[in-house]
C-alpha cells in the first residue's frame, strides 16, 4: 500500500534541497509495555542477556513512525491489556527503522518491511513471525503458542516438509506465519507458492482451520504457474468457507484485500464458467466482513476493498479510469465518510485513512482520495505519507506537475534519515520519469540526496542502502543515450569523494562504489 504525493513551487524546492534533514524523534508503539529501544548491536546483546537470565523469549517489533499497518498494530494489537499482561513473559525490543543504526539491525535480522514481529527463543534462534495483518486476537493466540515453548520455525518448517509427525500448535504456527515479512529467511521468495502447496496437502485433516489457511495462503501467492494447480474439491472448499460466516471470520485475513481477486483467479480464469457464481459467493461473504463490527475498521476496510478488487477482475490491474457498479461506489463513499468521521485515535487514522485513499483510487474515484487525503493533512502525525498518496493519485491521472509538486513536499516533510532516503528515491525517481528534460533539477536532488547519505553512518544499509541503488539506476537509465553524461560525471565526483569515508564492512564501501559503474561506461563511451 505505497503511494506518492505533491505541490510546491521552484522556489520552495530549492529551499527544501538546500535543507538537512529532520529530525525524527521516533516513539515507542505503547505506553503499556516496558519497550527497550535497540539501535546498535550492544543494545540487541544486552536484551538477549536480560532475556536469557530471566528464562524468556525475546519479541522483536521491527517498525516506523509513518507505517499505516504499523500505526494499525498501535491502534489494535499493542494497546491490548491482554498484551500488555502478556509482555511480562518476554523481553519486548523495539527498532524503529530510523534510529542511527536501526537498518544495520535489520540486515542482521533478516527484517525490512515494515512491521515485522519476530518471536526468539533467549538463544536467538526465530521462533516465528507474527502475522501482522491478522485480527488482533488471533495474533495473540499465535504469539502465546510460540511462548509456550516454541520450536524454531525453521526445525518446524523442516519436520513438515519431510512428512513427520506434528502436533497441533505447530501446524497452527506454520498456517500463521507471516511469509509476507519472511525475506527469504526461511525459503527464496519463488519457493514460497509451491512450499504452501506441500504444506497444505501434509496438514492433517484433522487441523482443517488450518488446512484451509494453508490452502488460502497458497492460492493468494500462486501466479504465473507456480503453486496451487485447482481443483474441484480445493474450489468446494473455498466455497464452504465464503458461505459460512464463522469459517469466514476466522479466515478473515487471508480473503480480504488484494488476495480476494489473487484468489479467484487462480481458481476461475477468465472466462471460465465459474467465475460468476464464486465472485458472487465471495462478494456476499467479504460483505458480512466489512459489516462485521467486531472487526477493526482496518479490517473491515480490507473486506471492502476486496469486493473493489472483485469488481476490477476483467479490467486492466492497473486501470486508473474503471467502471464499476453505482451501488458499490456508494457503499465505498459511505464507507470512507463514516470511517474519517469516527476515529478519534491517531494511530487508527494514519493507518485506516490512507489505507482508504488507496481504496478509493481503486474504485476509480479519484476525487474523494483527493479530498480525504487533503482533509487530514493537519490531522496525520506522518503527513508526508498522504502526500506521497496524492502525488500518486496526480500521477495516474497524468497531472504530471501536481504529481511532481506533491512528491517534493513529500521529501521536504518526511523526517528520519531512512525515511528521507525512501522518500527522497520516490521523488528522484517521478522527477527522471516525469520531467527527464529538467537535467538542473534531477541533478541538484542527486546531490541533495548523496549529501544526506554522507551524513547517515546507516545509508548503505538495508532499506536505506535500497533507496541509493534505486536512485543510481534511475541515474543510469537517465544516462542510457548518454546525453547527461556531463551531470553523471560531476555526480560521481561527489561519490567518490564520499565513498572512501563509508564503512568498508559487510560491502558497504563496495556497494557504494557500484551506484554508478554502469552509467561510467557510457560516460566513458560518450566522451
Amino acid at each position: 500500500m505505497r503511494f506518492s504525493i505533491a505541490a510546491l513551487s521552484t522556489l520552495v524546492l530549492a529551499a527544501a534541497l538546500a535543507a538537512g534533514p529532520a529530525a525524527a524523534a521516533p516513539g515507542l508503539p505503547s505506553t503499556n509495555v516496558a519497550w527497550q529501544p535497540a539501535a546498535a548491536d550492544a543494545d540487541i546483546e544486552r536484551a538477549f542477556a536480560q532475556a536469557r537470565a530471566e528464562g524468556k523469549p525475546l519479541l522483536l517489533y521491527w517498525g516506523a513512525t509513518w507505517c499505516p499497518p504499523c500505526n494499525q498494530l498501535k491502534a489494535t494489537f499493542f494497546n491490548r491489556q491482554d498484551f500488555a499482561a502478556l509482555s511480562r513473559s518476554f523481553v519486548a525490543v523495539h527498532v524503529d527503522g530510523d534510529r542511527p543504526g536501526a537498518q544495520k539491525l535489520g540486515r542482521r535480522f533478516k527484517v525490512s518491511g515494515y512491521p515485522t514481529l519476530v518471536l526468539f527463543t533467549a538463544a536467538g534462534a526465530e521462533i516465528t513471525r507474527l502475522p501482522g495483518e491478522a485480527d488482533a486476537p488471533q495474533v495473540m493466540a499465535v504469539l502465546q503458542l510460540g511462548l509456550a515453548g516454541g520450536r524454531p520455525v525453521k526445525a518446524v518448517l523442516a519436520d513438515a516438509l519431510a512428512g513427520k509427525t506434528l502436533p497441533a500448535n505447530e501446524w497452527k504456527l506454520l498456517a500463521f506465519y507471516s511469509w509476507a515479512t519472511d525475506d527469504q529467511q526461511l525459503l527464496p521468495r519463488a519457493e514460497v507458492p509451491g512450499t504452501l502447496v506441500r504444506l497444505a496437502a501434509a496438514s492433517p485433516a484433522s487441523e482443517g482451520e488450518m488446512q484451509t489457511r494453508l490452502w488460502l495462503k497458497a492460492l493468494a501467492a500462486s501466479d504465473d504457474g507456480q503453486g496451487v494447480k485447482p481443483d474441484a474439491a480445493l474450489r468446494a472448499r473455498v466455497l464452504r468457507v465464503l458461505a459460512d460466516p464463522a469459517l469466514a471470520r476466522a479466515q478473515m485475513d487471508t480473503l480480504t484485500g488484494s488476495d480476494a481477486a489473487a484468489i479467484v483467479r487462480v481458481l476461475d480464469p477468465e472466462g471460465s464458467p465459474g467465475r460468476a457464481p464464486l465472485v458472487a459467493a465471495y462478494d456476499a461473504a467479504l460483505r458480512r466482513l466489512e459489516a462485521d463490527t467486531t472487526l477493526s475498521r482496518g479490517d473491515r476496510l480490507g473486506a471492502l476493498y476486496g469486493r473493489v478488487e472483485l469488481a476490477r477482475l476483467d479490467a486492466p490491474k492497473e486501470a486508473a479510469q474503471v467502471t464499476l457498479p453505482e451501488r458499490l461506489l456508494r457503499e465505498v463513499r459511505e464507507h470512507m465518510a463514516r470511517a474519517d468521521r469516527e476515529i478519534t485515535d491517531g494511530y487508527e487514522r494514519q493507518a485506516v485513512i490512507t489505507y482508504a485513499g488507496s481504496v478509493l483510487g481503486r474504485a476509480g474515484l479519484w476525487a474523494d482520495s483527493d479530498a480525504l487525503l487533503k482533509a487530514n493533512l493537519a490531522r496525520s502525525h506522518s503527513p508526508y505519507y498522504l502526500m506521497s498518496q496524492l502525488g500518486s493519485n496526480a500521477r495516474k491521472q497524468g497531472r504530471k506537475d501536481e504529481a511532481l509538486n506533491w512528491y517534493a513536499q513529500a521529501y521536504d516533510k518526511s523526517e528520519g534519515p531512512a525515511t528521507r532516503l525512501q522518500w527522497g528515491s520516490g521523488y528522484f525517481a517521478a522527477l527522471v520519469d516525469l520531467a527527464p528534460q529538467d537535467a538542473a533539477r534531477i541533478e541538484k536532488t542527486a546531490a541533495q540526496l548523496l549529501a544526506e547519505a554522507a551524513r547517515d553512518s546507516g545509508a548503505f544499509e538495508g532499506r536505506s542502502m535500497r533507496s541509493l541503488q534505486r536512485i543510481g539506476a534511475k541515474l543510469m537509465s537517465w544516462n542510457a543515450d548518454g546525453k547527461q553524461a556531463a551531470a553523471l560525471r560531476r555526480v560521481q565526483v561527489q561519490l567518490d569523494a564520499l565513498c572512501p569515508k563509508v564503512d568498508a564492512a559487510e560491502g558497504q564501501r563496495a556497494a557504494c562504489a557500484a551506484l554508478l559503474k554502469p552509467a561510467e561506461k557510457k560516460v566513458e563511451k560518450a566522451a
